[in-house]
This record gives structure tokens, C-alpha cells and sequence, in this order.
């Protein structure tokens, strides 16, 4: 047999989860979670709706994810490209889990929740950045919390500038979609992409 098909095989080949691994998830922050988020500038965000599974980046400043209580965070959303597959997801299925992280360190955290787009002018208020208010603000009601090991990121060396890829030597935006459409103008799409992200990040 090559492939896992029950829980049971699946518990079988890896055991038990150690007793500390269980113990750190929270229905609620505690002190050190706060400051994980407070810390963090990016985060991944991770829904589901009728069309499947979403993971979408999102980051601005560290705090930019705010802590009204210890189980509700507050995630603006900025602009992007308007595919709103995040909130699309959540408009039909309001499980959600964030996976926050910090540049130079290796743990990370993970929150479990139920999420709801709100328009409320206070909890816009408090997502203002740059003089900006978003457009609308997650308020994300937490179900559990618990911190990730540094392993993955030791093995992947994220953080190490040394692994850093020079951007050059990938694809760009423009050469991506000129693969999708022969036709498409790289290098005026490329010359106004650097227009929109010095004037439209908020």
C-alpha cells in the first residue's frame, strides 16, 4: 500500500503528537501571541468557499493586523486586484486561518476563526494607514492559536540573506502574462506597474 486512505493508517505511520505540541493551542491570546502579531508585517490568509481553497497574501506595517480582544483580530484590506477571492470565500464560508510571520525569526503563529466583512465606520477608522481608510475590515472571532517551531523555516533558510534569489533571474510580471498572450506589452504593463505601486498601495 503506497497511499494513506483512513485516519487510522495516517495515525499509524506518524504516532502520537507530543503533549507540548497539543498544550500550546489556545482558544484565545495569551501575552506572547499578542506579540507575535504586534511584531508581524506579513501574514498569509487561508479561505474556502463553493470554488475551493484561497491563500492569499497580505502585509503592511508591523501591527497592521490589530488585536481589539484576546479572541478578535482586525485585518484591513488594502488595495489589490480586485479578484476579492478572500472575501468572496468568506461572504459563503466564514472559516478562516491566518498564518503570521516575522521577518528574522524563525516561529511563526497560526489562528483559527470565523471571519466577517465589516463596514463599520469606527473598525474602518482603526484601519486608516497612509490617510486611508480600506475599503472594508475583517473581524476575525479566533477559535484557536498556537505558535509554529522555527524548523521549516531553518530547513528553507527564509531568512537567510545569503539564499536570497536575485529577483532577475525569474520571471517577471510582464513575462508571465506575455506567456499567457503572445501579444501582451511587457514593457508598458512593467513601466506603469511601477507607477501603481508607488501610488496605489493604499
Amino acid at each position: 500500500m503506497t497511499t494513506i486512505t483512513t485516519l487510522d493508517e495516517l495515525q499509524a505511520l506518524y504516532g502520537e503528537s507530543h503533549e507540548r505540541s497539543r498544550r500550546k493551542e489556545l482558544p484565545r491570546l495569551i501575552e506572547p501571541y499578542r506579540a507575535l502579531i504586534a511584531a508581524s508585517p506579513f501574514a498569509v490568509l487561508a479561505s474556502v468557499g463553493r470554488d475551493g481553497l484561497d491563500c492569499s497574501p497580505r502585509g503592511d506595517a508591523p501591527g497592521f493586523v490589530q488585536i481589539l480582544d484576546d479572541q478578535t483580530l482586525l485585518l484591513p484590506d488594502r488595495p489589490g486586484n480586485n479578484r476579492i477571492d478572500s472575501l468572496r470565500n468568506i461572504v459563503e464560508n466564514p472559516q478562516v486561518a491566518l498564518l503570521f510571520l516575522i521577518p528574522g525569526v524563525g516561529e511563526s503563529l497560526r489562528v483559527n476563526g470565523r471571519a466577517e466583512i465589516s463596514l463599520d465606520p469606527a473598525l474602518l477608522e482603526l484601519g486608516r494607514a497612509q490617510g486611508k481608510l480600506p475599503r472594508s475590515v475583517l473581524r476575525i472571532h479566533i477559535h484557536s492559536c498556537y505558535f509554529q517551531c522555527a524548523k521549516s523555516v531553518l530547513r528553507s533558510g527564509l531568512w537567510d540573506a545569503a539564499r536570497q534569489v536575485e529577483r532577475a533571474s525569474l520571471p517577471s510580471a510582464g513575462e508571465i502574462f506575455r506567456c499567457i498572450d503572445a501579444n501582451f506589452d511587457v514593457e508598458t504593463y512593467e513601466r506603469d506597474m511601477q507607477h501603481r505601486q508607488r501610488t496605489s498601495l493604499y
